[in-house]
C-alpha cells in the first residue's frame, strides 16, 4: 500500500510552510542582531563626543550617516517627519558644537551638514566639498585637501569653505 499523491503533496506543502516560517524567523533574528550592533555603534559615537544619547538624537544621527554625502535641515525634516524642525535644529547645533558633524555652505542657499568621517580623531583637517549642479547633492571629498593659500600680512584665516561644482558620477552618466 503506497502513499497517495495528494498525501505527498500535502506533506511537501507542510514542509515548505515550516521552512518558510523558519527562514522568516531567522531573518527577523538576524535583522534584530544587526540593528543592535548598529545601535551600539551610534551610541558609542555620540558618547565619544560627550553627547547624551536620546531617541531623537540617535534618529537624527542615523539619518545623517550617509557616507560622504551631506544633508540639509530640510532634507532631515523630510526623512524624519515625526521629529519637528526645532528639535532637529537643536541637535544639529549640538552635534556641531561637539565636533560630530561639520557645516557646508555649498552656495545653494541651504547649509548642509555631514558627519565627520573618522569619528575617533578630533583633528579639524580641512577638506574639499563637491556640489553637483544637476541633482543638488553635496559630498565631502576627504581625500582632496584644501590647498594652502598665502595671505597678505595682517590677514588671519579663521575658516575655509572650498567647494568644487560640477556633475556627480550618477548625473555625469545620464
Amino acid at each position: 500500500m503506497g502513499i497517495s499523491n495528494a498525501k505527498v503533496e500535502k506533506m511537501f506543502y507542510k514542509l515548505a510552510l515550516i521552512s518558510d516560517k523558519y527562514l522568516q524567523e531567522r531573518e527577523i533574528f538576524s535583522n534584530f542582531v544587526h540593528n543592535m550592533k548598529d545601535e551600539e555603534f551610534f551610541l558609542q559615537k555620540l558618547q565619544h563626543h560627550d553627547i547624551k544619547p536620546t531617541a531623537n538624537r540617535l534618529m537624527i544621527f542615523r539619518a545623517m550617516w550617509r557616507g560622504d554625502e551631506a544633508v540639509s535641515l530640510m532634507q532631515l525634516e523630510h526623512i524624519l517627519h515625526t521629529i519637528d524642525k526645532s528639535t532637529i535644529s537643536r541637535a544639529l547645533n549640538l552635534f556641531l558644537l561637539h565636533g560630530l558633524i561639520h557645516a557646508i555652505d555649498d552656495g545653494s542657499g541651504s547649509v548642509k551638514y555631514a558627519v565627520d568621517g573618522d569619528l575617533e580623531r578630533d583633528d579639524d583637517e580641512e577638506h574639499t566639498h563637491f556640489a553637483c549642479v544637476k541633482c543638488g547633492r553635496t559630498f565631502c571629498m576627504k581625500q582632496v585637501h584644501v590647498p594652502e593659500v598665502p595671505l597678505p600680512p595682517g590677514f588671519q584665516l579663521q575658516s575655509v569653505n572650498y567647494v568644487l561644482k560640477g556633475l556627480c558620477p550618477e548625473c555625469a552618466e545620464k
